[in-house]
């Protein structure tokens, strides 16, 4: 038995004695029709029992109701719940997400970024963790549409959402100086990236506000990754622990160094005190639970979203603005004053 054909808009069309644009458009609403040719486009499409593509009325009004995700790696738990907050804040306007995980390469940023000009996406929420040579930049402001979060584009002139990390390093600063700890290790990202420098910059300056030139602060930076951390922890070992309390920029940094200090017999906060940044692993379960600062990390996804979607994308000059949502510090068992040596 043969499979009954799909109802075409040209089939309407012939029924209703109208042409094929003038259903289009009718369906679209951008059409006043007299009530008299409305009710015969109507009766055609209840009759021929028509279904409009709903993909096809999108992509005649130039959307596609789907946005594009781009996030360096599903697997660190910081972006996995960034990609859950913007899936729910898509999925309460109606609207579909393309995730993009780029493995943290300019070369697949650059490739996905170029799908907003071959339309495929509407737009996108553009996340890296790398620095850029300015190839990023020039692309994400001709393609337009694109909102940057956690980590800086410099040279971009879109919407940026960042979380305040001047004022997280602050905090830590404040707790550390609150238990004496004047000489303290940063241990963070790649030296050209916003967050390694405002992490560090407020750090710098609750230390020097309680100590002055007695402050004293080393630095290790390279990358947000477990492996950097348990390379910091080796460093630190090799330096004869130059520093009684250590801030490690990221959750995975710190699960790298405290990887290594428990194989190393060094114990947390009784040799040395430890404050993470992130606060999206289960720091509470390690021994013992890490002091963190906490990154709002869905706020971050829901926001995102919606500067995306409100912002007037028709204006002629290049929209350029910087967001900073608050962080807070959770303070738990990883940090005494400092060790009597």
């Amino acid at each position: 038995m043969a499979e009954r054909r799909t109802t075409s808009l040209k089939d309407v069309a012939k029924e209703a004695g109208v042409s094929v644009t003038t259903v289009s458009r009718f369906l679209n609403g951008k059409l006043d029709l007299p009530d008299s040719t409305k009710k015969r486009i109507e009766s055609s499409i209840a009759r021929l029992e028509y279904e409009p593509n709903p993909h096809a009325r999108r992509l005649s009004r130039g959307q596609t109701d789907t946005i594009g995700l781009v996030v360096p790696d599903i697997a660190n738990p910081f972006f996995g719940t960034l990609v859950a907050a913007v899936e729910e804040a898509a999925d309460s306007r109606g609207l579909a997400v393309t995730l993009y995980a780029t493995l943290n390469r300019a070369d697949r940023e650059l490739a996905y970024l170029s799908r907003i000009e071959r339309n495929h996406v509407d737009g996108l929420v553009f996340v890296t963790n790398h620095p850029d040579n300015g190839d990023l930049a020039a692309l994400i402001n001709r393609t337009g549409k694109v909102v940057v979060v956690d980590e800086d584009v410099p040279l971009a002139t879109v919407p940026k959402l960042f979380c305040d990390n001047e004022n997280g390093g602050f905090q830590v600063g404040r707790h550390l100086a609150e238990f004496g700890h004047q000489r303290v290790l940063y241990i963070g990202g790649p030296e050209e990236m916003i967050s390694t420098q405002r992490r560090y910059k407020g750090l710098e300056r609750a230390l020097q506000q309680d100590f002055g030139d007695r402050a004293v602060i080393d630095r290790y930076v390279g990358a947000y990754t477990i492996e950097f951390g348990r390379e910091a922890a080796r460093r630190f070992i090799a330096d004869n622990q130059p520093a009684t309390a250590i801030f490690a920029a990221s959750d995975e940094i710190a699960i790298g160094l405290i990887e290594v200090f428990r194989e190393s017999g060094i114990s947390i906060p009784a040799d040395v005190s430890v404050i993470g940044f992130d606060d999206v692993g289960p720091l509470h379960l390690f021994g013992p639970p890490l002091t963190a600062i906490r990154q709002p990390v869905r706020a971050l996804g829901q926001r995102a979203l919606s500067l995306l979607m409100d912002t007037d994308w028709q204006r002629d000059a290049p929209i350029a603005s910087e967001e900073l949502l608050p962080v807070e510090i959770v303070v738990r068992d990883s940090v005494a004053p400092p060790a009597k040596k």
